[in-house]
């Protein structure tokens, strides 16, 4: 029997319902892709939606402060001033200066002054988080430390995180007397590309926060901090970073991101001591 002749086989032209599936998947990743665009900063930025405590029930001598931004935003943090050098606490991406509470009081406990801080949309703070934006309000916390007296050669940068990229980019403009970076990535996309392998994180994202570039060449004593079991940022990010700033690396066997021997755990303590 001879086959039925069929003109799409001469002409190229698609079956109609392959198109539409094609035309369907398209869509879809289109939508995907768009929306991922409009809202990554949801995605990005995890502010806690509660109140932070009384200062004065958590951080033996801590008070609440206020200090302006550049942009005009009056941001609220906590200080607890200390003999030793003064450590200025830039967190990650997610809650809010409560959960540094165990961290500024083991701080304390070792005769160091903290400076514990929520950019903007944290911890009741006004204003939306941005890279710019977080960049901003750490130079007004910087700018309020010095206000109060703390000598640039006294100040230590504590970078969480997404924090480390803060931090990096203030000690561009402020070198203090050292820096710590705590499970630091080497820049946004890159930790991005890893839990979104399916989006081309390195075209969508606006905030890039590139910590190994910026730390390249710096030359301020630089420790960085991270654990093996990492599931957040990956530890050879970590160690790319540590390499970049040619820093003095202090790795913690079996740690996660969140675990808390990397809050205020003695090997975490003892290297911003160091500094």
């Amino acid at each position: 029997m001879c086959p039925r002749y069929d003109p799409r086989r001469h002409t190229g032209e698609v079956p109609r319902p392959a198109l539409l599936g094609l035309t369907s998947v398209v869509v879809v990743v289109v939508l995907v892709v768009g929306l991922a665009y409009l809202f990554q900063r949801r995605l990005i930025y995890l502010p806690s939606t509660s109140a932070p405590p009384d200062v004065a029930n958590v951080i033996p001598d801590g008070r609440q402060v206020t200090y302006p931004t550049v942009d005009g935003l009056a941001l609220a943090g906590w200080y607890a001033p200390g003999p030793g050098t003064t450590v200025l606490v830039l967190p990650g991406n997610a809650g809010d200066r409560s959960a540094r509470i165990p961290l500024a009081v083991a701080l304390r406990a070792r005769g160091h002054g903290v400076l514990l801080v929520d950019y903007r949309g944290y911890g009741g703070n006004p204003g939306d988080p941005s890279e710019d934006g977080l960049a901003a309000d750490a130079k007004a916390a910087h700018g309020f430390l010095v206000g109060q007296g703390v000598p640039q050669d006294r100040l230590v940068y504590f970078g969480e995180s997404l924090g480390a990229a803060v931090a990096a980019r203030l000690a561009r403009e402020h070198p203090p007397r050292g820096l710590l970076l705590r499970s630091p990535f080497v820049d946004l996309p890159s930790v991005a590309a890893v839990h979104y392998p399916l989006l081309p994180a390195r075209l969508l994202l606006r905030d890039r926060f590139p910590v190994a570039e910026t730390v390249r060449g710096l030359g301020v004593p630089t420790t960085v901090v991270y654990g093996t079991d990492d599931e957040i940022v990956p530890p050879g990010q970590s160690a790319e970073v540590a390499a970049a700033a040619n820093a003095r690396t202090v790795i913690v066997e079996g740690a996660r991101h969140n675990d808390r021997v990397l809050l205020d755990g003695r090997d975490l303590l003892d290297a911003v001591h160091a500094l």
